[in-house]
C-alpha cells in the first residue's frame, strides 16, 4: 500500500477498504458527471476503474469537469486516467477510446460490480441502463441537475433494487440552464457516494 492508501485507513476498517479497493467500477461518460465522480471515487479508495469516453477535452468543459487547461485536446480517457494516476499511483484503470453502442456495452463493463451511467444524451442514459440492469450489476444513473440553485431537490432515488437515479429529474441542459460546476459536482458526488455506499453493504 503507497501512503495515499495507508491514510485511508483512518476512515475506513481493513476489511472495508478491502471491499472498496477490490471492486471494480465503471463510468460511461467523462464530462461533468463522470470525472468528477471518478475523483470522488478514487478519493475513496477504488482502484479499479473502467473508464469509457470518445470525447476530446475542450475548453467549454473546464467549467464543471475536472481536467485542466494544459489538457485541452487529449482525449478525455487519457487525461483522466494522467489526473486520478496523481490522486494514487496504484490504480488499475482500463480506459476505453471509444463510443459505447448496444453491442458493446456488456463486454466493456463485464467484470464491473457497478456502472455510473454519465451521459448527456437521454438516449445513450436509456441504452446503458436497459443493457446492463438486466445483468443485475448496480447501476447509479442521473437525471435534471442544469442550472444554479435549488441544489437540495438533487437527490438519490431507488428504482429498482440495482438502480438508482440522482437528480431533480427536470433540470435537464439548454440556453437557460447551463451545465455548472456547483449542482454538477453535487450530483456527481451523490453518484459516487451511492457506489461507495452499495460496495460497503456487500
Amino acid at each position: 500500500m503507497n501512503e495515499f492508501e495507508k491514510a485511508l485507513l483512518k476512515y475506513f476498517s481493513p476489511e472495508d477498504l478491502k471491499k472498496i479497493q477490490t471492486a471494480k467500477v465503471g463510468i460511461a461518460g467523462l464530462g461533468g458527471l463522470g470525472s468528477n465522480c471518478a475523483n470522488s471515487l478514487v478519493r475513496c479508495g477504488v482502484k479499479n476503474l473502467v473508464l469509457v469516453d470518445f470525447d476530446k477535452v475542450e475548453a467549454s468543459n473546464l467549467n464543471r469537469q475536472f481536467y485542466f487547461l494544459d489538457q485541452l485536446g487529449k482525449n478525455k480517457v487519457s487525461a483522466l486516467k494522467e489526473t486520478l494516476l496523481k490522486i494514487n499511483p496504484g490504480l488499475n484503470i482500463t480506459g476505453h477510446c471509444l463510443r459505447l453502442e448496444k453491442d458493446n456495452i456488456l463486454s466493456v463493463f463485464e467484470d464491473c460490480l457497478a456502472v455510473v451511467e454519465a451521459f448527456d444524451q437521454a438516449e445513450y442514459k436509456s441504452l446503458i441502463v436497459q443493457t446492463l440492469l438486466p445483468t443485475g450489476k448496480f447501476i447509479v444513473s442521473a437525471s435534471g441537475l442544469a442550472g444554479h440553485g435549488k441544489s437540495d431537490e438533487i437527490k438519490i432515488r431507488r428504482i429498482k433494487n440495482n438502480l438508482v437515479l440522482v437528480g431533480d429529474l427536470k433540470s435537464e441542459a439548454s440556453s437557460n440552464l447551463p451545465p455548472l460546476a456547483p449542482r454538477v459536482n453535487i450530483a456527481a458526488a451523490k453518484q459516487a457516494d451511492a457506489v461507495l455506499e452499495y460496495i460497503l453493504q456487500l
